[in-house]
């Protein structure tokens, strides 16, 4: 199994799915980034994510009818170790202007894209492979990790 590697400098963001694996303990990608979280709990490396995410990961819980999981994400997301960006136009016409580009981008992964670029995260992680073809975005997908 290979391992996250942190960024020098500039926030790590990450993606919906990458929350929703720490949080709910997913028995496959869980393992991966506990490193990360680890180092962003004691102030080593700064986590990103965009005001989307908070949707993204309330949906599963409440259509469950789960509140651990919903109040494990509001903590998450509203920790100290947590960046969470909101949308703003510059934001927003980045993602425009990616959607436009890359034809398999969906409006969600966009605006994350864009927050990411926008807002200056050092690297982007996520278990997403479309988010390989955003220019200017370094990548790691959680599943290539898991490859001999």
């Amino acid at each position: 199994m290979g391992a996250i590697i942190f960024p020098q400098s500039g926030h790590v963001y990450l993606d919906s799915n990458v929350i929703i694996y720490s949080v709910e303990k997913n028995s496959i990608y869980w393992p991966l980034p506990q490193a990360l979280c680890a180092s962003a709990k004691v102030g080593k490396i700064k986590v990103a994510t965009s005001s989307p995410s908070l949707m993204e990961v309330s949906v599963g819980p409440m259509k469950s009818g789960n509140a651990s999981f919903l109040g494990a994400y509001e903590s998450l997301l509203h920790s100290p170790q947590v960046r969470l960006d909101l949308l703003d136009e510059a934001v927003l016409r980045k993602a425009a202007g990616l959607r436009s580009t890359i034809t398999k981008l969906r409006t969600p992964d966009a605006i994350h894209a864009a927050s990411a670029l926008v807002n200056s995260a050092g690297h982007f992680i996520s278990n997403d492979d479309v988010f390989r073809k955003v220019p200017g975005l370094s990548v790691t997908i959680l599943h290539d990790l898991l490859k001999p």
